[in-house]
């Protein structure tokens, strides 16, 4: 079954992460600036972006950097900026947070008439990285490459990395019966968006967690048949603990982003190999648009 939309997307990677120092470079003011304190706020895909974000912002110097779910934001906290993502600019929580909050609010969308446009004081829009289809990738990864660009990251390198990333194998992972991603640092909350792409694409038993709190019970269903994929550099020993459980551990020796593209090519050929549409996945939207 070929899909029609999300194969393309997930492969432009590459491509869209390269024009992102540009769109950095000319919206610099309009980002967080070094000091702030700031919080980054998304629904879904979004906020596991927002939170791999703000341990690479913090981690950098530029300031106290928090991650929430659009309806989970603290209205009682001080901060100097609300960052939020939004890929279509029309997720309820997302535009409900923005008409509320007296604080400045930067928004990164893909869609230049949408109604978070209006709402925030400033907007950097990304209309390359949009997308057709239902289930998120190069607007997520793109917003992630602008905003490590606005860190000072080389980008060059990491869309070098994610072009690797789309010839790497992965017909061997494709029998497994179960996938548990982790991370650590800026690859928790890629390992979280990992499993929701799993889930998302192909209605697969995915799970996520920091590497080093996997053992504080996770482990327990580790088995042969069952992967454990790590984003990223994992704790000493870990893959040993995994091997003997007779689990499969997987790890590639990429930038956690760039292992996401790989991900995502593991999500839709496994959704194809279910017999499913990735493009079609059962009870999602594009956007989340409450009454």
């Amino acid at each position: 079954m070929a899909s029609r939309f999300v194969s393309r997307e997930l492969e432009s990677q590459p491509e869209t992460w390269r024009l992102t120092p540009a769109v950095a470079a000319n919206n610099a003011a309009l980002l967080p600036q070094p000091g702030e304190r700031v919080a980054v706020v998304g629904c879904g895909t979004s906020w596991f972006i927002a939170m791999s974000y703000a341990v690479a912002r913090e981690r950098s110097g530029q300031g106290v950097t928090d991650a929430f779910a659009g309806s989970e934001y603290p209205a009682d906290r001080t901060y100097d900026r609300i960052l939020a993502i939004t890929r279509s600019g029309t997720t309820t929580e997302i535009v409900d947070l923005l008409g509320h909050v007296s604080i400045p609010t930067t928004v990164i969308t893909a869609v230049a008439d949408s109604p978070v446009i209006t709402l925030a004081d400033h907007r950097v829009l990304i209309p390359f990285a949009d997308e057709q289809s239902v289930v998120q990738t190069r607007f997520a990864t793109t917003t992630l490459a602008l905003l490590r660009a606005h860190l000072g990251e080389n980008v060059e390198a990491l869309a070098a990395q994610a072009e690797r990333a789309l010839t790497l194998p992965i017909d061997d992972l494709l029998d497994a019966d179960q996938v548990t991603f982790v991370g650590r640092g800026p690859a928790v909350g890629l390992a979280q968006e990992a499993a929701l792409k799993t889930r998302e694409a192909a209605q697969f038993w995915a799970e996520a967690y920091p590497a080093m709190d996997y053992r504080h019970g996770p482990i327990a269903i580790a088995q042969p048949g069952r992967l454990v994929w790590s984003l990223g550099e994992y704790p000493e020993g870990l893959d040993q603990e995994v091997a003997r459980t007779g689990a499969r551990f997987v790890h590639h020796n990429l930038d956690p982003l760039a292992e996401l593209v790989i991900v995502h090519r593991f999500a839709v050929a496994l959704a194809e190999r279910r017999g499913l549409n990735p493009d079609q996945p059962r009870a999602l939207t594009r956007s989340v648009i409450l009454a």
